[in-house]
């Protein structure tokens, strides 16, 4: 598998950023984080966890369900 792709939302309620991915033929991985650097380390981790050594993807692509917003202040 070349290429994964994890859906990126925030819980309103916890304020957590939640990703998931569905792979097909059913199961997935869903994991969450308390900013995008912490996400990025259970993605990652989760990724290795759930796929066999060697099968892991290429790459991780995230796609935010709603865009980021960085403070300029």
């Amino acid at each position: 598998m070349d290429e994964i792709r994890f859906t990126i939302e925030r819980d309103e309620e916890t304020g957590l950023l939640t990703a998931y991915w569905d792979q097909p033929g059913g199961g997935g991985i869903t994991t969450n984080g308390a900013d995008l650097a912490e996400l990025e380390h259970s993605i990652r981790e989760a990724v290795g966890v759930h796929f066999d050594p060697g099968e892991e993807p290429s790459r991780i692509r995230l796609h935010f369900e709603t865009d980021p917003v960085l403070s300029a202040a």
